[in-house]
């Protein structure tokens, strides 16, 4: 808060005709913090856009390599391309066909995809990238298996295809490290960032990207623009940000915190079992699954009315999501326990009370 205000008395909104500092600045920061050769970025307002830049860096880089391979239950955004690389039904079919050139495969199955590379190769719809989130956020936190995004890596780079990570939700130390991807030490081509990036102060979105991929636009940078992406109050929050992260090593805490969290909500949930049917998660991303959709609404509101704010999923309301701050104190985690056992145990008695 006090760098946007500090920055708000120098300038609000950039022109586009001269060169910011904080953009240079972020963007430096932002090669320097994310993994390998990841270099050149591009500034935005949200996440589906910091996408949008991400498909069409992708198909700039090889035009003869049109297909894009998606995840089922990945969520990307609503914009048209966004969305036609999301795989949530209900989002898709008010608008008609989608765009061209997206191939959904199941999350986390290795075989569907090396079936799809091999059909688009011989089709002669190569594939030109495959785009993930490394942990599916609103298909209700997915977790791949280990092997999962190593085996995609060397896929990609033996079909000379891009590997594009969405990594809007788990970016920024959500998950215990500072990317999702370091846990399982795989850097993609291109990464998306946004959403905890302003530091719940500023929208901003990042898409950052290897030299090699982002050169096509070098030509004539015109080819994708935004007019306030990167402006001066989102970018002095997002460095705002990253210092904190660092500084207090909350992507460490996450680490820890969420540890202590996946505990405290298995023992609240401990036989009620027939309610929960199972609690999952990585650093401070975590989902209850429950017998049914009735079920997350009830626990929800019940949570809510008592100042627990949780939040759900584009898939259906059977899985809800803990996603604390990243600087959630265990005493406050300890009053989410209590809460959420005293729910599940009104749920129960009033469950008996109904079949006595």
């Amino acid at each position: 808060m006090a760098a946007v205000r500090a920055q708000l008395e120098r300038q609000a909104l950039h022109s586009q005709d001269l060169l910011d500092p904080l953009r240079a600045m972020l963007a430096k920061a932002l090669a320097m913090l994310t993994p390998g050769d990841l270099k050149y970025s591009f500034f935005s307002n949200s996440g589906t856009e910091s996408v949008e830049a991400a498909l069409k860096l992708a198909r700039a880089y090889d035009p003869k390599k049109p297909t894009i391979v998606v995840a089922t239950r990945g969520f990307h955004g609503k914009s048209f391309g966004s969305l036609s690389a999301s795989g949530k039904s209900t989002f898709r079919i008010p608008f008609g066909a989608m765009l061209p050139g997206f191939k959904h495969v199941p999350f986390n199955d290795t075989l569907a995809l090396v079936d799809i590379f091999n059909a688009c190769r011989m089709t002669g719809e190569d594939v030109g990238a495959v785009l993930l989130e490394p942990i599916q956020g609103e298909g209700g936190v997915n977790l791949p298996s280990d092997e999962y995004l190593p085996f995609v890596r060397k896929l990609c780079d033996e079909f000379g295809a891009l590997l594009i990570f969405d990594e809007v939700q788990t970016g920024m130390g959500r998950t215990g490290t500072m990317f999702a991807c370091e846990a399982w030490n795989v850097t993609p081509d291109i990464i998306c960032l946004a959403k905890a990036l302003g530091g719940g102060v500023m929208p901003i979105g990042a898409t950052v990207a290897t030299e090699a991929v982002f050169s096509k636009f070098f030509d004539n940078p015109f080819l994708h623009t935004t007019t306030f992406g990167g402006n001066p109050l989102a970018c002095a929050a997002a460095l705002a940000t990253i210092a904190v992260l660092i500084e207090e090593r909350l992507p460490q805490r996450a680490a820890m915190m969420g540890q202590y969290m996946l505990a405290g909500l298995r023992r609240a949930v401990r036989g009620h079992e027939a309610i929960v049917t199972d609690v999952r998660g990585r650093g401070l991303l975590i989902a209850l699954e429950f017998s049914s959709d009735a079920a997350g609404f009830a626990v929800s509101k019940y949570l809510f009315d008592r100042g627990i704010l949780v939040a759900g999923t584009l898939v259906n309301a059977r899985t809800v999501r803990i996603e604390p701050p990243l600087t959630i104190e265990t005493a406050q985690a300890d009053t989410v326990f209590a809460v959420l056992a005293d729910a599940l145990e009104a749920m129960s008695r009033e469950a008996l009370s109904r079949t006595a």
